[in-house]
């Protein structure tokens, strides 16, 4: 079976709409889909398990008319069940691990009509802002291989950004749809908090800070499978009250005037990068050009214990999903059974008493307060989505001193140490560097979007972040959609792509 040729200029509802003109065959697309995996994942390392004979049978079959309707797609390898497929979770514990059932938001990707070719890499329990697992190597950037495609949905963005597939399955716990986004030239919407199922095997993620969507090449991609995969599921714990009409029919809508607050402040960091405060400034232009009201203004915030207390919560649930996953499969877990940092973070985790895990927990909700606050003036709140252009691959690892003490202390099981060694702190001012942006809409369960609208001198594409207010996904679509028009991203290639000339 041959492929299609023009698969690349075509986004998934593009492709979609040739599957139901008959103009091209499910199992076509699906080839072409294969043939670029084959072809560009030896350098990227974007996807680690191929499900090409599910594909192809699949595609044989009898598809739901869904929006996407034979559309190849990829699965994130973390928290979301395919039924008979791996999931890893990124982790060496994990490895032989088969769940028997399809997770509710798989089971509507596949209603959307998407056919899964496979899973793409991440970090184990997607803890970091990067892609380099031990299980199965980093993922690299397409833009530059020597870099990294941003964390934890590096797998998925790389894919997408070369052309793998028009849209892929993301997860956002602490900015990890929206950094790979940036970093990838890609857009990247997290939604808002309960907005889609995350059931059946949890009523919650990391207390409601982690959300899954998808990354895509458009925006209307990114709305239309929201429409497709929103609503609660069967005990729920909560969800978003349901949108007044469809996303899709706000991407093509005039914003109108909006007030748009912009900062290059960082809320958890110290610095930031120069092109990254220049691709802010040429966006607020863009805005203002636009005819939106565009005000240089902050949320306040005590970013030092707002960065404490995150990591305190981060830490907490890292211990449990090791003690959840010893009764899952049934054996006893040790250091040599996960990474250096993953199980320094358990150690941690097991170290916090309750009082203090409930005060993290205060803390960051009253953060959101005062977000909301904040939002009461302002319609979208625009940031940089990281402090800094994509890094070489291996520059946010621990390194030296550090990399041998976390080491040596984890084999020890030394968590009173490191916690006496102030660890959450000294972790807190590390990781933020780089992603300070991110978390706090986490936190507050608000939407927010990467959208890829500026590339520096060397080419390497810096997103944007805009945050709405809680459950308004509306304005941030429509918002998009007009950047998009204004500033057209689809056709900026990375020069390692599968596009066919």
């Amino acid at each position: 079976m041959s492929g299609f040729s023009d698969y690349d200029k075509y986004d998934g509802l593009g492709l979609a709409e040739l599957v139901r003109k008959k103009e091209v065959k499910p199992n076509e697309l699906v080839e072409e889909a294969i043939s670029r995996i084959e072809k560009l994942n030896p350098q990227l390392n974007a996807v680690i398990y191929k499900m090409y004979e599910i594909a192809r049978k699949t595609a044989d079959g009898d598809l739901p008319d869904g929006p996407f309707k034979g559309v190849p797609f990829l699965m994130k390898d973390i928290v979301m069940a395919y039924a008979g497929v791996p999931l890893t979770n990124g982790s060496r514990f994990f490895k032989d691990y088969i769940p028997d059932h399809d997770s509710e938001l798989v089971k509507r990707f596949k209603a959307a009509g998407i056919i899964v070719v496979g899973k793409t890499n991440t970090p184990e329990f997607g803890l970091v802002p990067i892609t380099e697992p031990e299980l199965f190597g980093p993922t690299n950037n397409p833009w530059d291989l020597n870099r990294t495609p941003g964390g934890s949905s590096g797998g998925s963005a790389a894919a997408v950004a070369a052309r793998m597939v028009p849209l892929a399955h993301a997860s956002d716990g602490g900015g990890s749809i929206r950094m790979p986004a940036s970093c990838c030239g890609v857009f990247g919407l997290k939604p808002t908090r309960g907005r889609n199922p995350i059931g059946p095997d949890f009523g919650e993620a990391w207390r409601g800070l982690h959300c899954d969507h998808v990354l895509t090449r458009s925006v209307r991609d990114s709305a239309a499978m929201l429409d497709a995969s929103a609503g609660p599921d069967i005990g729920a714990p909560y969800y978003a009250a349901p949108p007044a009409r469809p996303f899709l029919t706000e991407v093509g809508t005039d914003p109108g005037k909006l007030r748009i607050a912009f900062t290059s402040e960082p809320f958890l960091g110290a610095l930031v990068d120069k092109d990254c405060v220049k691709g802010l400034e040429t966006t607020a232009r863009l805005c203002q050009d636009l005819g939106h009201d565009v005000v240089e203004a902050e949320p306040q915030i005590d970013g030092k214990a707002f960065a404490k207390a995150f990591l305190t919560i981060v830490c907490v649930e890292t211990r449990a999903a090791i003690e959840e996953a010893q009764v899952l499969l049934n054996r006893k877990a040790s250091f040599k059974d996960f990474e250096p940092s993953t199980w320094a973070l358990g150690l941690l985790g097991r170290q916090c008493r309750a009082p203090e895990f409930s005060r993290s927990l205060n803390l960051v909700q009253r953060t959101a307060r005062q977000i909301g606050d904040f939002f009461e003036k302002f319609d979208v709140l625009l940031t940089p989505t990281l402090a800094l252009p994509p890094v070489a691959t291996g520059a946010l690892q621990p390194k030296g001193m550090r990399a041998m003490a976390m080491k040596l202390l984890g084999s020890l099981n030394a968590g009173t140490l490191i916690s006496m060694l102030s660890g959450i702190e000294i972790l807190s001012q590390h990781i933020f560097e780089f992603m300070p942006y991110t978390p706090l809409f986490n936190v507050t369960g608000q939407p927010a979007m990467s959208v890829p609208l500026y590339w520096n001198d060397e080419g390497l594409p810096i997103g944007m972040q805009f945050v709405g207010r809680y459950g308004d996904e509306a304005t941030l679509f429509r918002l998009a959609g007009q950047l998009e028009k204004a500033r057209p991203w689809s056709e900026r290639i990375p020069p390692i792509c599968a596009k066919t000339n």
